[in-house]
């Protein structure tokens, strides 16, 4: 065998050998107080020989056939299963995990403890009804409750079944005594959502107003109903929610700008709009609200003024998004030399804004170009927002 090859098969079953001496340990203690002639199954070593030949399928065999008569071996067996699973094998760790299971004999602890480990197991192999059944059964028995129920909601979000992960959210809150209000209201909004596809907008209407009535900062809540408000032709009613945001999390307050600029149109209030984004350039929540104010002043034939709005802001926090837009207000009066550079520039700024990432997930560092509620590598909700600094916001 290569050099190579042992020293990675070695290194894989570090694990198993502090196993085996805690086993061997063990085994000695309980030798002592036994009769002479007590000793651990030659069946057993052969196991261990197996996988020191990495020949796995083989060394469990050994090991199913040793624990049908090795009550002794069954926290050892459980943590193979666990290492094959953080191994991705999860056939294997399926295979010892089941075994375990339906040992008749097996102490209530072994068992619910298998259980439970078999119920990964499916999780990771995408098992997800077998599994679901196996974290009830705990719940009903009254073991593992915390991380079962914990699961359980894992479940229910990926299926999509957002009555159940309600309902088991709330149970885990009561069990767990922590706080998942900000989770219920993303769940009340994936159910009105949901409505609002069906055409039930009424009843969309009455989940959101739930979702905020759980988690009065949800920004999502505010955003869907001004959007139903808009489809509606209640541009009022859309500002006011949208104006909800300023005190919900300041974060997200580029995602209403386009919505309030269109809200305010629809009602010919140019220039409410000029004093409401004013009055949000001033909180310095980003570029956004920077550029919908130029944007408006440029539509008023107020040009000068709307390039050097932008150019104040860009002193202070310079971003690319930014630098795009002047380059553009840039064009007019410039020569032709000055024109081929700003092309140039203009290339390099839209070149940027494209490569780069307009979200980040503050908790696992996700980047992306759209924005997700819940973030599609970590499954935090919320924590994806808008990026800040000079090539976001």
């Amino acid at each position: 065998m290569p050099v190579e090859t042992l020293f990675a098969v070695v290194v894989c079953l570090l694990p198993v050998a502090a196993l085996s001496g805690w086993y061997v340990g063990r085994r000695d203690a309980r030798a002592r107080a036994k009769p002479h002639g007590s000793g651990m199954s030659p069946d057993y070593f052969r196991g261990l020989n197996y996988l020191l030949d990495d020949r796995p399928d083989k060394a469990i065999e050994v090991f199913l056939k040793v624990l049908e008569v090795e009550s002794e071996t069954v926290e050892t067996h459980l943590a193979l299963g666990n290492l094959f699973r953080r191994r991705g094998e999860v056939d294997r760790a399926i295979r010892i995990h089941q075994n375990l299971v339906a040992r008749p004999q097996l102490e209530f602890e072994h068992r619910t403890t298998a259980l439970f480990e078999l119920g990964l197991d499916y999780m990771r192999s995408g098992l997800l009804d077998r599994a679901e059944s196996l974290f009830k059964e705990l719940l009903e028995v009254g073991a593992h409750q915390r991380q079962a129920i914990s699961h359980l909601v894992d479940i229910y979000q990926q299926e999509r079944d957002w009555d159940k992960a309600l309902e088991y959210t709330e149970r885990f809150e009561k069990l767990a005594n922590r706080n998942f209000s900000e989770r219920r209201a993303h769940f009340l909004c994936e159910q009105a959502e949901m409505l609002i596809a069906a055409g039930s907008v009424e009843d969309a209407s009455a989940r959101l107003r739930d979702a905020l009535a759980v988690d009065p900062a949800c920004v999502r809540a505010s955003l869907v109903q001004a959007d139903l408000c808009m489809v509606s032709g209640a541009y009022e009613a859309a500002i006011r929610h949208l104006e909800r945001i300023e005190e919900q999390d300041l974060a997200f307050l580029p995602e209403a700008i386009g919505r309030l600029c269109e809200s305010y149109r629809h009602l010919g209030r140019e220039d409410g709009l000029l004093a409401h984004l004013e009055r949000l350039c001033d909180l310095h929540v980003g570029i956004t609200p920077v550029l919908a104010l130029a944007e408006t002043l440029s539509a008023a034939g107020r040009d000068a003024e709307a390039k050097a709005r932008l150019v104040a802001e860009l002193k202070i926090r310079p971003s690319v998004r930014g630098i795009d837009r002047l380059v553009d207000y840039s064009f007019d009066g410039a020569d032709k030399d000055a024109r081929q550079n700003l092309r140039l520039l203009k290339e390099l700024t839209v070149s940027l804004i494209e490569q780069k990432a307009s979200y980040g997930c503050s908790n696992c560092g996700f980047r992306g170009r759209k924005l997700h509620w819940q973030c599609p590598s970590c499954k935090f909700w919320n924590s994806v927002k808008p990026v800040h600094g000079i090539e976001g916001e």
